[in-house]
């Protein structure tokens, strides 16, 4: 007996700790995607900046199929081919030496966090084991990486939180460096703040943190779940800003739609995850590998790279005149098709009904908060795509802006 999920399904079946849209879309190709009564929509979301390449996209589809006729999962009892491959081509394309796959951001973020805390541990002693990171941060949702992130709304509610772990103002130097002693192991810091606010960090400030870090001999995380993997125009943000790391993770774009996440480190700072110490039972899975493989190689090209800026531009474009029309932003920022648009005190916190309004106008994006409206698109949508959705966004606007 056939059945149709519904989203009233979602709320007899699945825990309400998610509020989806009500549409459900079933099928995508390259920016646009159609629901279940086939209705068509152009995607400014990328599945929160997962979709790379859009949906679809046949050099990854290629490498699925032809992986899935080989060999699906190993556990790390054994290595297989895909992750090597995978691992090779990071540390050929990053400062690092050494990887570590895993399957998400979280699992990303809760590797580079503990082994800053182990290096320092096994280097110096168990008196140098504080995080310092930033308010408005995201870096997972696991209690400790949640914990580490600077929206106390999220791990309030589960009990005494991790300690060791103090928060200062992005952007603000002068806070941080009253946090960052010498008891300091690790500052964990997003080059562009995502769910923040999509928040560039400027060049003064990561410049700072990398000289607070060496001054302390404490590591440099930099967490580009989201802003890494060609988001910025460059294969991660960290080279935009000529700042480099001890420790980076990614993830979301990194896997183009299949769950994948890394953890990259110099030989120097790995030697201390000895056998035994850390773990992931999908980590460098080799359906994930393959496709992560092929993304990366894709992202990576001169031709997508160098597109990302001129996309980037179209969206600016397109948010000005918007701002022109309506009077409605009090910012517009961000880098490369990583993009935020801060609503203005008038119009006031109305993130998620813009959001709504453009579902029904055939538009699919994010908020970041609830007063600035985020896109993280294909870093390949077409140009005639980019102008197709931002008539829509200009129809949902006026739709707001009507209802008062």
């Amino acid at each position: 007996m056939s059945w149709t999920p519904t989203r009233e399904a979602f709320d007899q079946y699945m825990l309400p700790n998610y509020s989806p849209q009500k549409v459900i879309p079933v099928r995508g190709e390259g920016s646009r995607l159609w629901d279940q009564e086939g209705r068509e929509y152009i995607d400014f979301a990328g599945g929160i900046a997962v979709n790379g390449l859009g949906h679809c996209h046949p050099v990854l589809m290629e490498a699925l199929k032809a992986q899935s006729e080989k060999v699906w999962h190993l556990s790390n009892v054994y290595t297989n081919e895909p992750a090597l491959k995978l691992a090779r081509t990071l540390v050929e394309k990053t400062f690092a030496d050494k990887v570590f796959l895993c399957s998400s951001g979280l699992e990303a973020n809760e590797a580079a966090l503990k082994l800053a805390r182990r290096y320092a541990h096994d280097t110096v002693g168990e008196q140098k084991h504080r995080i310092v990171s930033f308010r408005q941060s995201f870096h997972g949702r696991s209690f400790f990486t949640v914990s580490v992130g600077g929206q106390p709304k999220y791990s309030q509610g589960f009990g005494p939180v991790p300690g060791g772990i103090e928060h200062g103002t992005y952007n603000d130097l002068e806070s941080a460096r009253e946090l960052i002693n010498d008891d300091t192991c690790a500052v964990i810091v997003e080059p562009m703040q995502g769910e923040g606010g999509v928040t560039p960090g400027t060049p003064e400030f990561l410049e700072g943190l990398r000289k607070l870090c060496d001054d302390h001999k404490a590591l440099l995380i930099f967490d580009e779940v989201q802003c890494g993997v060609g988001r910025s125009g460059h294969l991660y943000a960290y080279m935009h800003y000529g700042i480099t790391p001890d420790i980076l993770t990614s993830a979301k774009a990194l896997g183009g739609g299949f769950p994948m996440g890394a953890m990259m480190t110099t030989d120097e700072i790995a030697r201390v995850f000895v056998v035994g110490t850390h773990g992931s039972t999908y980590g460098g899975n080799p359906l994930g590998s393959a496709v992560a493989l092929a993304a990366v190689e894709t992202i990576s090209s001169p031709e997508v790279l160098k597109g990302v800026e001129a996309r980037s531009q179209r969206f600016r474009e397109h948010l000005q005149k918007l701002n022109e029309k309506y009077d409605c932003f009090s910012d517009i920022r961000g880098m490369g098709l990583l993009l935020g648009a801060e609503f203005n005190d008038s119009f006031g916190e109305r993130g998620r009904e813009v959001l709504a309004a453009a579902t029904e106008e055939g538009l699919m994006m994010l908020v970041a908060g609830p007063n600035v409206l985020r896109f993280a698109p294909s870093l390949v949508i077409e140009l005639e795509v980019i102008d197709e959705g931002m008539a829509c966004l200009d129809r949902a606007l006026a739709r707001v802006m009507a209802n008062g």
